[in-house]
């Protein structure tokens, strides 16, 4: 069995490991990154950039709801790491940030959005409520069952195949270096820091250890004796052929599972929480066909200009929920030791997450308090 020295290594090639592997070598750390290589995470995202408290979380999860709250001031941060990031690096993820619709099909569900914006704006939000009517004048394509919405300014879109393959050509640029499709079958702590075992039975050991996996982050963090309470979510998307220009908001549902956005190439993403499968055996995400039937009717119910577009391709990503909370920063029994899973929707809050916990890693001021994200919490 070979073994290699390395100072840090980070297992994880969504985008929150991909960004904090980047982020350490920028700062003139060694680091090697491993990721199975399944691509079941944010390598399967819709580009959602959510920053409003979604109310699909809210009525799944109704326990994480004050969770969320404490950690909603993160997200439109986040929005605007991602549009500052895309600047450094030189790409172009096709961001947009003209804002998220949170519709309404009844009065009920418009007194939630109600009573739900004055809940946001009081940490810090900026969101309102619009009637039909000043609705119908920035989103004339919705149909006649929408009678309001609320709007988050904050919110945008980005497209995540292109995002994603920015971000990995700027690590490997960086001298990131790349252990993929190796599993991790072995944790275990050394004197001078960890012993990492992969599938193809070599053998890393470093001095700090970063554990960005997402809803895997709970297996791993247990071979070291750490409890992280992650869940996994698997989730069913479709994307559409291209169309004129017509859908310029990223579009939820006040009390139905809805997302839509459309990319510069006129396709238009249809998400919004409906249920995928996980393979039993590779713990792979799978596509269901009663979802696909479900949220791409939805879909034309609210915006009946989709329904004569075709479905050309659906996939299957996870979303990893915890406790509405991310978990972020050092495991203080462990030195050497940090986690690196963002709360819901942690695709928007990926790469300020993964700097946050780049600069306690380093020993730097993240400029927040990581208290209230603490992976001790569970312990």
């Amino acid at each position: 069995m070979s073994a290699t020295d390395i100072d840090v290594v980070v297992i994880g090639g969504g985008v929150v490991g991909m960004a904090l592997a980047a982020f350490l070598v920028e700062a003139g750390r060694e680091v090697m990154l491993v990721d199975r290589g399944d691509g079941g995470g944010s390598t399967a995202n819709a580009g959602s950039l959510h920053v409003q408290m979604q109310s699909r979380f809210m009525q799944l999860y109704p326990e994480n709801v004050s969770g969320m709250e404490r950690q909603l001031p993160l997200y439109p941060k986040a929005t605007r790491f991602w549009q500052s990031l895309e600047s450094r690096l030189g790409a172009d993820f096709e961001l947009k940030k003209n804002g998220g619709l949170m519709v309404a099909e009844n009065r009920e569900q418009l007194d939630f959005l109600h009573v739900k914006a004055e809940r946001e704006r009081r940490l810090g939000l900026s969101v309102d409520v619009l009637e039909r009517d000043a609705l119908e004048r920035i989103a004339p394509y919705f149909g006649p069952a929408v009678i309001g919405a609320e709007i988050c300014y904050d919110e945008g879109k980005l497209n995540p195949l292109k995002a994603n393959a920015a971000l990995r050509a700027h690590a490997i640029a960086e001298g990131v270096t790349m252990r993929e499709g190796c599993a991790v079958t072995g944790l275990s702590r050394e004197p001078d820091g960890y012993c990492v075992t992969l599938s193809d039975e070599t053998t890393l050991r470093c001095a700090t250890l970063a554990l960005a996996a997402a809803d895997g982050t709970e297996k791993l963090a247990s071979m070291l004796g750490v409890n992280i309470p992650t869940r996994a979510e698997p989730l069913h998307m479709n994307i559409t052929e291209a169309a004129a220009p017509m859908i310029g908001q990223l579009i939820q549902h006040a009390d139905r599972m809805i997302t839509l956005k459309q990319f510069s190439t006129g396709q238009i993403v249809i998400g919004g929480g409906w249920p995928a499968d996980i393979d039993a055996a590779r713990g792979f995400p799978t596509t269901r066909l009663d979802s696909m039937i479900a949220n791409v009717t939805l879909a034309s119910h609210i915006v009946p200009a989709v329904s004569p577009l075709r479905i050309i391709r659906t996939w299957a990503g996870v979303n990893t929920s915890v406790d509405g909370k991310g978990v972020l920063g050092p495991v203080p029994t462990h030195p050497g030791l940090y986690i690196a899973v963002p709360g819901d929707a942690g695709y928007t809050l990926g790469p300020l997450s993964a700097r946050l916990v780049c600069d306690t890693i380093l020993g730097r001021d993240p400029g927040e308090d990581l208290s209230d994200y603490s992976p001790m919490r569970f312990a």
